[in-house]
């Protein structure tokens, strides 16, 4: 018997070793590093960063939907969402993936030069953040519970389609639309889908009334922003796959566009109000993350320079907009993420070099004035994509809610007035802690 368990390990190491074969160990340490990178724009990135933009006595509500969202969408990214997203097989086609990766199955084969178990992580974590950046939409005003249910089935109706749509094989990869690392998947989406939230939901109390609500802590957005940063260089030098040129290039183009547009918000706030704050400089350095996103795979740095100069004014004004039309977008997830992933795919369409990337395709401005005309369907298609979705999964839920218990997806306005870091969660930043919840009860 023991021979016999000897043999068949043997064999099992010989076949592990002729799939080692087959990858490319630079390539996939580069990709491990990538993912860690992407992980941590959410946690703890973005959760600092909205968690810095909320009221004090929001902030624990704030960070604990970016913690909660990574684990539920990490959860259904392992039973359903990978292979709607990137299932192949008989039964795949162009509008959903096939069932053939169902809880994750038979993903021990490599993918092109890396794991495909390790293809499966860095794209769950593409997933967890665009499901966490709606929640700055929304912020401040909906409850836990059904902000879980919301996202969980936006994740399976809304997010894996789309990226079965542009990454998988789908149609809109058919038309030729360039999306590199998220413009349409990641950032019109949620950007779009938390516009549509916020509206479902609608204002906060204190936005009603006028009042400015200005972030409880700046350093903590700073230092969540600052880590967006770094982690972006995983989330657009890690979409080639690679440790090649292609992913050089999308990083040198990512650090310029982000810098360009921090340089550029700094001195609009200067010249505007007068003084160039911390929040403006760090929400232009985003704003150039976001624009450089889909075209980072595709861009030269000149067109990184005109992502950068660009984002910053182009994103100004769309956070300006909820003044202007009266819409609630807490924490500007469609002001920056929507607004910028839509100026992003139409700078994609203009500034696209044939020599860079791999696909060898030009914008407008290098002789494929088609190419700008794809862009435009593609960021529309997305648009209305995730806003008509959005509504049909948040107000059935909203009226089922009211008519079971009485309460929709939105708090009391006591509870509002409170903060929703005692009412959901039961602990207090601008409280002594009681200590646990199970204590307390």
């Amino acid at each position: 018997l023991r021979a016999e368990m000897s043999s068949q390990h043997a064999q099992h190491l010989g076949a592990n070793r002729r799939q080692d074969d087959l990858l490319s160990g630079g390539d996939t340490a580069f990709i491990l590093i990538c993912t860690c990178l992407v992980l941590m724009m959410t946690l703890p990135g973005l959760a600092l960063f909205y968690g810095g933009l909320s009221q004090a006595t929001n902030v624990l509500g704030t960070v604990m939907q970016s913690f909660a969202v990574t684990c539920l969408v990490t959860v259904l990214w392992l039973a359903f969402g990978y292979t709607i997203a990137f299932g192949a097989g008989d039964d795949a086609n162009d509008f959903i993936g096939g069932g053939a990766k169902l809880w994750l199955t038979d993903v021990e084969k490599p993918f092109g030069n890396i794991p495909e178990s390790l293809f499966v992580t860095f794209q769950c974590t593409f997933a967890v953040i665009t499901a966490a950046i709606i929640t700055g939409s929304t912020a401040e005003r909906m409850r836990f519970g059904p902000l879980l249910v919301f996202l969980g089935i936006w994740h399976l109706i809304v997010y894996c389609p789309l990226a079965h749509f542009e990454w998988g094989g789908g149609f809109m990869s058919k038309w030729g639309v360039l999306d590199f690392a998220g413009g349409d998947v990641v950032h019109i989406s949620s950007g779009v889908s938390g516009l549509a939230a916020s509206l479902i939901v609608g204002k906060r109390k204190g936005f009603s009334q006028g009042q400015s609500l200005p972030p409880h802590n700046v350093l903590l957005v700073f230092m969540g922003a600052s880590l967006l940063w770094v982690g972006w260089f995983g989330f657009n030098a890690g979409s080639a796959l690679g440790a090649n040129g292609g992913a050089g290039m999308a990083m040198l183009v990512t650090h310029i566009s982000a810098s360009t547009a921090g340089l550029t918000w700094i001195i609009i706030e200067w010249l505007h109000v007068g003084k160039p704050s911390v929040l403006g400089a760090v929400s232009g350095a985003v704003a150039g993350l976001v624009v450089i996103t889909p075209g980072s795979g595709f861009l030269d740095q000149s067109g990184a320079f005109v992502c950068g100069i660009t984002a910053a004014p182009v994103c100004y004004l769309g956070i300006k907009l909820k003044g202007m039309l009266g819409y609630d977008d807490a924490l500007d997830a469609f002001g920056v993420h929507g607004i910028g992933g839509i100026w992003g795919g139409i700078l994609t369409g203009l500034f696209a070099r044939p020599n860079i990337g791999g696909e060898g395709v030009a914008g407008a401005f290098y002789g494929n004035p088609k190419q700008l005309g794809i862009q435009l369907a593609g960021i529309l298609f997305t648009m209305a994509f995730s806003f008509i979705m959005t509504m049909i999964i948040l107000v059935p839920l909203d009226l089922i809610l009211k008519a079971v218990t009485g309460q929709g997806v939105r708090v009391s306005e006591e509870v509002e007035d409170a903060g929703l870091d005692i009412s959901e969660h039961g602990e207090s930043m601008v409280a002594p802690h009681s200590g646990s919840v199970f204590d307390a009860e």
